[in-house]
């Protein structure tokens, strides 16, 4: 995806470097056939049984983003109304989605429901009795799933995981046969699966093999308490490599899955988002200036907190360099963007080749969790959206204007 030619920086064989003086910066760049192989790359590896690869759309919901992986055949994991919208207009089938997330609304439910979505994923008995209600008044029936919480710690950022006791997510593992057997009480309820979803940003297979034999253990459990399933979900969580770490394959995750679903009939569905595109894009940002303190040296850049906001949030490491290599000194610098907040940095204490004014660096692996988390903060248009395909580079979102932050305001 990206490699050096001649000392600049490419993607899929095009130059970052022009790409960035035709639309701008900041910029977000993404690899079309980067996301398609992502996606072969995991079904792939379960293709020996029944599965469904949901794209977890909240990591990168853009429309030409999500329709490359529509196109692929994969389903979507959604999260809100908006989220339904648009998987629906890139594309995805509406057998193909389910609908996870603890403050679904009535509204949401009614949208879905006359869709057609394949399940929601249920994270509480009044959220089961509410939507019972719901599909009560249009005269059908609602799929779903009940989200285990298994009380599971993974070891990731406390921001992203959410499968402990201490989490909003799911119902705690203890009452899981419960609210299966309150499910079945309510007429308007299809009970399908189980789904548990444990965090993100995992490096090891032993969280997602612990929570399968979980999962395994309750599908047993409630098919002799005459409560049948026919899929279970293990949700999404692989992690990416941004700083050296060694994250598991899909490979992996089929090896170690595939020996206790022997000659079984369920199907596996997952709910992957960083695996599918995170590392598929890059911010390219521009040094606007370099400044010295008494013990500190700062690069000042048009990208900011607003437009990544994982450094901000989580610590999160992202590899910055420059798209000409060249010679020269190093530095221990930070790299700020310019909002008015100490903590809208993108990199600190990084030892980096020392920037020049006006000099252009991509930020990497930023595909997921990167514009869909931007904002206008202090009053900043986000940036614009490029994909290249096939040697053709193609605007899918255009850069914000003065005029678009107040669109709607009175």
């Amino acid at each position: 995806m990206l490699k050096w030619v001649r000392n600049n920086l490419t993607m899929d064989q095009e130059s970052v470097e022009r790409i960035a003086h035709k639309y701008g910066t900041p910029l977000y760049l993404y690899s079309r056939s980067q996301i398609a192989e992502n996606y072969r790359k995991f079904d792939r590896a379960f293709s020996s049984v029944p599965h469904l690869i949901c794209y977890a759309l909240k990591a990168n919901s853009n429309l030409s983003v999500a329709r490359v992986l529509s196109r692929q055949g994969a389903g979507t994991d959604i999260v809100s109304g908006g989220e339904l919208y648009r998987a629906l207009k890139a594309g995805f089938d509406p057998e193909k989605i389910v609908f996870s997330g603890v403050g679904k609304t009535k509204e949401e439910m009614v949208y879905a429901l006359r869709v057609g979505i394949f399940l929601f994923n249920v994270e509480s008995i009044e959220e089961l009795r509410t939507l019972d209600q719901v599909a009560a008044s249009l005269k059908k029936k609602a799929p779903i799933a009940i989200r285990v919480n298994p009380d599971v710690d993974v070891g990731t950022h406390r921001h992203i995981t959410t499968g402990t006791a201490e989490n909003k997510f799911g119902i705690h593992k203890n009452y899981i046969e419960e609210s299966y057997r309150a499910a079945r009480s309510l007429k308007h309820i299809q009970i399908k699966g189980i789904q548990a979803h444990i965090g993100s940003q995992i490096t090891s297979v032993a969280p997602f093999l612990t929570l399968l034999k979980l999962l395994l253990n309750f599908v047993e459990k409630l098919a002799k308490n005459g409560i049948p399933l026919q899929t279970i979900d293990v949700g999404g969580g692989l992690g990416i490599s941004y700083n050296e770490e060694r994250p598991p394959d899909p490979k992996d995750l089929a090896q170690s899955f595939l020996p206790l679903l022997k000659n079984k009939r369920w199907t596996l569905l997952f709910e992957p988002g960083r695996f599918l595109v995170g590392n598929t894009g890059i911010l390219v940002t521009k040094v606007l200036y370099r400044k010295s303190s008494s013990h500190k040296t700062f690069v000042i850049v048009d990208a900011a907190m607003n437009d990544l906001a994982r450094p901000a949030l989580y610590d999160a490491y992202h590899e910055i360099v420059p798209l000409r290599q060249r010679k020269g000194e190093k530095k221990v610098v930070d790299v700020v963007g310019p909002i008015c907040e100490s903590g809208d940095y993108l990199a600190r204490a990084r030892t980096m080749l020392f920037p020049e004014k006006g000099e252009l660096l991509a930020i990497k692996n930023v595909g997921a969790y990167g514009f869909a988390m931007s904002s206008q903060y202090n009053s900043r248009p986000r940036a614009a959206e490029v994909i290249v395909e096939k040697n053709r580079v193609s605007l899918i979102r255009k850069r914000e204007t003065f005029p678009d932050l107040i669109h709607g305001e009175k």
